[in-house]
């Protein structure tokens, strides 16, 4: 067979149902040999929008995405994405059509090295030499890309290569490799370390949502009586309904949510990644008793040395640690932080003035979306506001890039989010920023047929930028902008425009345009001046009682 045809039945053997990315000449042979493939390939308006629809599939499945591009500035484009679904640890598969063999050696059109370009942002990267190598090198992109901690995998694929007739056949998928059980004496020095701690705080990251490991959390707390705070990225790691959580903590400022972990005296870490809300943050005097909860041993740092490791399959640890800790009934400042975060968070729901302030934005949005539905989340102001205090009931339902923490992710994912999950409301919350960075993958969703909402924080700039500006030198530099008319921008990709006039307008725009079957876009004034005002009011309110 022609070695494009055994490249698309091994992807089939690894159980691919879609491939995000844009023909070029060097990859039509993989895109003639999928034309006879169950796998659909979805062409995208630019690389970068196939890789974070990769990116997000891989984030919400555990099972890798994606994406297809050629060579050159092709290969290029894919990096942001690459890049983020590498550091946020979500599996992905990246190919890209290459040169021929032959003209490797010199100066040639469009010929870049692109594996020494891939190599500090993937997990493995290669080039196919030789067609016989196909099925171990395609085992091995998606054996190295799921397993934890996942992230993202590159194989170059060169045009000669691609045409080779070769005599060979996918690798039988064996039993992944197992994550291995804590040993026993580590898990009984681990439960006596939280038996004798006085104030434990749980810091849950994104590693509980990777191992699904959020039930065996959720109760692992709530036997235990312990508070959980969670990094942006682990929203969802238990409910926030539940009397136990503090909701997320990350931001730059002091605040209540610090002054728990500050008064603690032991921090257990589950499944956090470094990147998401760096340790200097919580542990700044480099003192905290930390246990560290999570398949892979722990980052080497100055601010997270971890007093035990207990190394393997996060649900089973926990438990194991339910039934041999403690339950321990003293009192603690849990009521007192809950309160003044939903406090906070619920003040302005309200609010009648316009622009709208986030929070009132953020409470529409709550109210209007099942537990189960979707929020895709792009990075900006409107991040902080999100993360903050959005209320999050179920695991994987809202989905931050909080490690690479890439602009333009939120409308490609929501276009993976809605192939995964059709029957769920799936929004995507982005910045007058964000958006144009990728909005041509309206196009791409009009022609898949996907229906869901995007939500556009208009400020006519740069906003978190702005702020930072202000709150260092005084005053800001280049960061406003003007927006083209969302409605009838909306309305040429073939979607529903909505503009909000008004405060009391966002909530029934919000659930008319989720009703609909296809496209929305809201253009939403936001008032970003609470970005200072509530700096300013964390301050004022971190650690307002005593342990």
């Amino acid at each position: 067979m022609k070695a494009s045809d055994l490249l698309v039945k091994c992807l089939e053997n690894e159980g691919v149902h879609y491939i995000f990315g844009i023909p070029g000449e060097e990859n039509v042979d993989i895109l003639d040999s999928l034309l006879d493939s169950k796998i659909q390939f979805i062409p995208t308006r630019h690389e970068q929008g196939a890789a974070f629809m990769a990116d997000v599939y891989g984030r919400l499945t555990g099972k890798a995405g994606v994406c297809l591009s050629t060579l050159g500035p092709g290969a290029t484009n894919l990096v942001t994405g690459v890049a983020d679904a590498n550091m946020d640890r979500a599996p992905l598969v990246a190919i890209t059509g290459q040169a021929s063999l032959g003209r490797m050696h010199k100066e040639s059109h469009q010929y870049m090295d692109a594996v020494s370009m891939f190599r500090p942002i993937t997990k493995w990267n290669t080039l196919v030499h030789a067609a016989d190598t196909i099925p171990e090198v395609v085992r091995k992109a998606f054996k190295l890309a799921q397993t934890e901690k996942p992230g993202a995998t590159h194989i170059d694929f060169p045009e000669d290569v691609a045409k080779a007739d070769i005599l060979a056949q996918p690798i039988s998928l064996k039993e992944e490799a197992h994550i291995p059980h804590p040993t026993e004496e580590i898990v009984r020095l681990a439960a006596k370390v939280i038996s004798d701690a006085s104030y434990p705080i749980i810091l849950a990251g994104n590693g509980v949502l990777r191992t699904r490991a959020a039930e065996s959390l959720t109760n692992f707390a709530v036997k235990l009586n312990i508070p959980v705070a969670t990094t942006f990225m682990g929203k969802g790691a238990i409910p926030d309904d539940c009397p136990l959580s503090l909701l997320a903590i990350g931001l730059q400022a002091d605040d209540y949510i610090s002054c728990g972990f500050d008064q603690a005296d032991l921090i257990i870490a589950v499944g956090y990644d470094l990147v998401e809300y760096h340790p200097y943050k919580w542990n700044p005097h480099k003192n905290k008793k930390i246990l560290h909860i999570d398949a892979t041993p722990s980052e080497v740092d100055a601010y997270y040395n971890a007093e035990i490791e207990v190394i393997g399959r996060i649900s089973e640890t926990l438990d194991r640690l339910s039934g041999m800790v403690r339950i321990r009934e003293k009192k603690h400042i849990i009521s007192v932080l809950r309160n003044t975060i939903i406090e906070e968070s619920k003040g302005m729901c309200n609010d009648k003035s316009f622009p709208l302030k986030p929070q009132k934005i953020i409470c529409d949005v709550r109210d209007v979306l099942r537990p189960d539905d979707i929020l895709i989340c792009d990075v900006g102001a409107h991040k902080l506001w999100v993360s903050r205090i959005y209320p999050v009931y179920k695991p994987n339902t809202c989905i931050i890039s909080n490690g690479f923490a890439s602009m333009g992710i939120a409308l490609p994912g929501a276009i993976a989010a809605k192939l995964i999950y059709p029957e769920r409301h799936v929004v995507a919350i982005v910045g007058d920023g964000g958006f144009l960075m990728n909005s041509q993958e309206l196009e791409t969703a009009s022609r898949l047929g996907a229906s869901f909402v995007t939500l556009v924080f208009n400020d006519n700039g740069y906003g978190i930028i702005k702020t930072k500006q202000f709150s260092v030198f005084g005053r800001s530099a280049f960061v406003e902008f003007s927006n083209p008319d969302f409605v009838k921008y909306a309305e040429s990709f073939g979607a529903k425009g909505y503009r909000v006039e008004a405060a009391n307008e966002l909530k029934p725009i919000l659930q008319d345009a989720i009703k609909r079957n296809g496209l929305s876009i809201i253009d939403c004034p936001v008032d970003y001046s609470e970005n200072v005002t509530l700096t300013q009011r964390l301050n004022k309110l971190a650690c307002p009682v005593s342990l």
